[in-house]
């Protein structure tokens, strides 16, 4: 009988192992191109993330329901306001359904990033997106180079970290035209 219950929990562990892996696989991973997706600002007029070539991105997704938004969302406008004359774009993606629950979030939080709206929720498709927050830096050739999933107030000073790591690279690029 012993054995017997091994062997499940030892089945179970694996198909959770199994789920997990498929899960991670499935990401947008550091290291590979970023997904070429269309966006829409808040006037209407459609985007794609290639327009941004040649500049670092910060690319946040998030949700009026989300309550770890209600920090991040604020954070990348102060990453923002931070980088913004350094060759840094930060874009806000949200992914309500209705419109009016992203335009109440963003009366209560000033900002002055640039907000996109995804209503149909392509972009975390495309990204693998698992969880509201998650934020991709991207480097200057359009390749993803960190992902950050969840937000609590430590990883502020990894983004600047990591922004500050790729300016050079976007020094070059833009130098080279």
């Amino acid at each position: 009988m012993t054995t017997t219950v091994s062997r499940r929990r030892v089945c179970a562990l694996m198909m959770v192992l199994m789920a997990v892996a498929a899960i991670v696989s499935a990401s947008a991973a550091a290291g590979t191109p970023a997904p070429n997706v269309e966006m829409r600002t808040a006037k209407g007029p459609r985007v794609r993330l290639s327009d941004f070539r040649g500049k670092v991105v910060v690319m946040e997704i998030w949700a009026s329901w989300c309550p770890n938004c209600k920090v991040s969302f604020p954070a990348a406008d102060r990453l923002y306001r931070e980088f913004k004359d350094k060759g840094v774009e930060v874009i806000a993606v949200n992914v309500d359904e209705q419109r009016k629950d992203a335009e109440a979030f963003l009366k209560a939080h000033p900002h002055t990033l640039r907000v996109m709206f995804d209503p149909r929720a392509k972009i975390p498709e495309a990204f693998g997106t698992h969880g509201m927050p998650t934020s991709y830096i991207i480097d200057p050739r359009g390749m993803i180079r960190y992902t950050h999933e969840g937000y609590d107030t430590s990883p502020d000073a990894a983004y600047r970290r990591e922004i500050m790591t790729l300016l050079p690279e976007w020094n070059e690029s833009s130098n080279r035209n």
